[in-house]
């Protein structure tokens, strides 16, 4: 057997008859393998790709909160209040009525004009009612919100004042009526009785509803305010300057 062996030029050593050249198979296999490698660094991309997509949209985005959605933020939480009521009051009023019979004239050329002790006729009947101020914020929209930097002013609707309610105290009732006189009739109590209601809706304005609504809306929307991150000497709850108090009688009760 011949062992001889051919040694190149760079030192490496090999048999007689073995060509240095790699086989068509070796070639094969080393492409498979390129290949391979080269899909696996391709997949390997796409998952990064798509975790950081995925870090990206799941990542916490900061809230930029313009004025104009502060504002309709607190339109929308005052209309939930609807109907603030703010106070209460119970009036009473004793409606008095003095009927005398008088005798007029003119004796000698001077006119006279005497009442005739025998023709009085009085009449005094207790009243008691019932009067409940309140705002309307159902119709509240961004015309009565005004923001100024960090301040907001809230400007309320028109304060309403309603008599709910109104009772005749007819046995606390006193009347005086002379012999010469008729006894007071129906119509004529019911008459005096509604003045009397007429005469409590004429003083409602001396009663401070408009103070009363104005801190009892300042009650309910400082907090409110305060929540959203306005400083409480920041916020202003008033009335427009025009205000005007709305009287009025509920008919239903």
């Amino acid at each position: 057997m011949d062992n001889t062996q051919i040694t190149a030029a760079d030192g490496t050593r090999r048999e007689p008859g073995r060509s240095s050249h790699p086989t068509p198979r070796r070639r094969l296999g080393c492409a498979v393998v390129a290949v391979a490698v080269a899909a696996i660094a391709v997949l390997a991309w796409r998952c990064g790709s798509k975790a950081a997509d995925e870090r990206q949209s799941t990542a916490p985005t900061a809230t930029v909160v313009t004025p104009a959605d502060t504002t309709a933020l607190v339109v929308q939480m005052v209309r939930r209040c609807s109907r603030l009521h703010t106070t209460e009051w119970h009036l009473h009023k004793i409606v008095t009525h003095d009927d005398d019979l008088r005798l007029r004239g003119q004796l000698l050329g001077q006119s006279f004009d005497v009442s005739l002790p025998a023709g009085q006729r009085k009449i005094a009947i207790p009243m008691d009612a019932t009067v409940k101020g309140y705002v309307d914020l159902g119709g509240f929209s961004a015309d009565n919100v005004r923001r100024q930097g960090d301040r907001i002013t809230v400007y309320l609707p028109n304060p309403e004042a309603v008599l709910t309610s109104s009772k005749v105290d007819w046995q606390g009732t006193k009347s005086y009526v002379a012999l010469t006189r008729s006894r007071f009739t129906d119509e004529e109590m019911a008459d005096y009785t509604r003045q009397g209601r007429q005469a409590m809706m004429n003083a409602i304005p001396t009663l401070g509803i408009e103070q009363a609504a104005q801190e009892s809306a300042a009650r309910l929307l400082v907090p409110m305010l305060t929540q959203m991150g306005f400083s409480e000497q920041n916020i202003t709850i008033t009335f427009r300057d025009d205000m005007r108090l709305v009287v009025k009688e509920d008919t239903e009760h």
